[in-house]
């Protein structure tokens, strides 16, 4: 049972409880190499660390975010453990996330991963998390569709995780000095999702609509594939670009 106090944060934090339990520990999903209990260690990791950067900023004793190891612990433990330990930091994200917001202007700039974010981003973030390794649980279900559709999360993975997402993708691009890939990700009624790289590095911004798409799809798949992740039906995305440039689009977009 999830506490009002937390839901109320973490509106999507029931839909992934149901999903999860839904399953096997150790059924796969659509996120690679992982199985549903490395997916419920990963989110255990990310409501500590996001709540613990939060809290020792709160507290006027910033800290630095630490890595992914932080979820080694968490793979070490039971099952009924690891439960346990989701929840108890879940509600622990949701309480300083209440707190902070209260206290601090929302505008309040705070070190995480290297950048500056602002204080909503914490439960934000969370929230952005849950849904989107719900998909990876469900696949394309109706809830997935439409949490994934809502403007917020393009609009989070865009401005505030948009260069850490493009990161991976550039390493493994041989642009050379002179190469650059540059595309535009459309969905209808909305901004475009312009991304580039080129030696110099990447960007990511939403930008009116001018010119071909090099994809179009609806929202939720959008964020889909700005996350590296592909729909079960690809029929959902279209695009006239040609294999050599959406292979290089791809590679772009190849997520954490």
């Amino acid at each position: 049972m999830i506490p009002a106090a937390v839901s109320d944060v973490l509106p999507e934090l029931v839909p992934f409880v149901r999903a999860v339990q839904e399953r096997r520990p150790d059924d796969g999903t659509w996120c690679e190499a992982w199985t549903v209990r490395d997916v419920l260690a990963h989110q255990t990791g990310n409501a500590e660390e996001l709540a613990r950067v939060l809290r020792a900023f709160h507290a006027g004793e910033p800290v630095e975010t630490r890595g992914f190891d932080r979820e080694e612990p968490y793979r070490r433990m039971s099952d009924a453990q690891l439960w346990e330990a989701f929840a108890a930091r879940c509600a622990e994200l949701a309480e300083v996330a209440v707190a902070a917001e209260s206290d601090l202007p929302p505008d309040t700039e705070v070190r995480w991963t290297g950048r500056t974010v602002t204080v909503p981003f914490f439960a934000e973030h969370l929230r952005e998390e849950l849904i989107l390794h719900r998909w990876d649980l469900t696949g394309d279900d109706r809830t997935a569709r439409e949490a994934l559709a809502e403007p917020w999360m393009t609009s989070h993975s865009v401005r505030l995780v948009g260069r850490p997402l493009l990161a991976r993708g550039v390493a493994g691009l041989d642009l050379g000095p002179r190469g650059r890939v540059e595309a535009r990700l459309r969905a209808p009624g909305t901004d475009d999702v312009l991304v580039t790289a080129d030696a110099g590095g990447a960007s990511i911004t939403l930008a009116p609509p001018e010119g071909p798409a090099t994809i179009e799809s609806d929202a939720a798949v959008r964020v889909l594939l700005l996350w590296g992740r592909r729909p079960a039906d690809p029929g959902r995305w279209h695009s006239t670009a040609g294999p050599e440039e959406l292979r290089r689009v791809r590679a772009l977009l190849s997520g954490y």
